[in-house]
């Protein structure tokens, strides 16, 4: 993947403290669909594993229009929308190496830990047809946000 603007610190921080949130992606009749995910800062956006056999990787390859919510574990501590079009990274569209190295990043961010047999998760990741989604916000809003914004200001 080619590098792009990182996130400030204190979101990165926040993704990384908060590694569970919630992805919208479009139906066909422009209704939402929602999905639990797990998440993770990646190159200048939020990255998260999907599968090709999901209806959002389908929903995703139609119209990458997507937002991410990802909210503190007390729902109350603040949250982060990130808004924007998702970037894909499956078998339809890379190489089988690049594919191999986007899945293991994958893996590795969001277990925050490296596999004991890298072959055997190579094929546990081919067969479940593993995808390696970046949303690169257009447009970041939440409470979150503010209290970064405040805790910087001081």
């Amino acid at each position: 993947m080619a590098k792009h603007e990182p996130l400030l610190p204190q979101i990165e921080q926040f993704i990384h403290d908060n590694p569970q949130g919630v992805l919208t992606s479009f139906r066909r009749n422009g209704m939402p669909q929602l999905s639990i995910v797990t998440v993770y800062p990646r190159d200048g956006g939020v990255g998260i594993s999907i599968t090709e056999t999901r209806m959002k990787f389908k929903n995703l390859l139609r119209d990458p229009r997507c937002s991410v919510l990802i909210s503190h574990a007390d729902w109350w501590s603040g949250f982060l929308v990130f808004e924007g079009k998702a970037e894909l990274i499956h078998s339809g569209n890379a190489d089988p190496e690049a594919l191999r190295r986007a899945r293991r990043h994958i893996f590795s961010a969001t277990t925050r830990r490296r596999s004991r047999d890298w072959d055997e998760y190579d094929r546990i990741a081919a067969a479940d047809k593993r995808v390696a989604m970046v949303l690169r916000p257009e447009h970041v809003y939440g409470s979150a946000l503010a209290k970064m914004r405040e805790a910087l200001a001081k």
